[in-house]
């Protein structure tokens, strides 16, 4: 069997998918036509290989025999993704910060890589990067 494509999707429980929706679309992502967009779940496209399914928690606790995390206490994950700028990183977590969410860090400048992070209204954890090519090449 050959692998065609690598697509991920991260599922991710939530108490309220509307109001999770309208946070990731209030963000500049667009939802995904292909999926249902119902109270149980949404699909949000982060890029061309990455979505990011919004699952009601109640609905999420029927796909797994197991405990989701309480991301008041814990961190089960960081969601990482890269943009092109530091402006587009302070654009996207100032904006994630109006919509309701939290901080998660500082902004860090480490002359490669400039990262901040923030918490969304679940309380995942997001940081958002981008490179800087010339330093890491010089």
């Amino acid at each position: 069997m050959a692998l065609r494509s690598i697509f991920t999707s991260i599922n991710l429980p939530v108490k309220n998918v509307k109001q999770s929706k309208d946070f990731f679309t209030g963000l500049g992502f667009e939802l995904n036509p292909q999926f249902p967009d119902d109270e149980n779940s949404a699909a949000v496209v982060i890029g061309e290989n990455l979505q990011v399914m919004l699952i009601h928690q109640a609905f999420f606790n029927t796909l797994t025999e197991r405990e989701t995390v309480d991301t008041s206490k814990y961190a089960q994950i960081t969601i990482a993704l890269a943009f092109e700028s530091r402006d587009k990183v302070n654009e996207i977590v100032n904006t994630a910060l109006s919509l309701g969410g939290k901080l998660h860090a500082e902004p860090e400048d480490y002359g490669t890589m400039y990262h901040w992070g923030f918490v969304d209204l679940d309380g995942h954890l997001w940081a958002i990067n981008c490179m800087n090519t010339d330093a890491a090449q010089g």
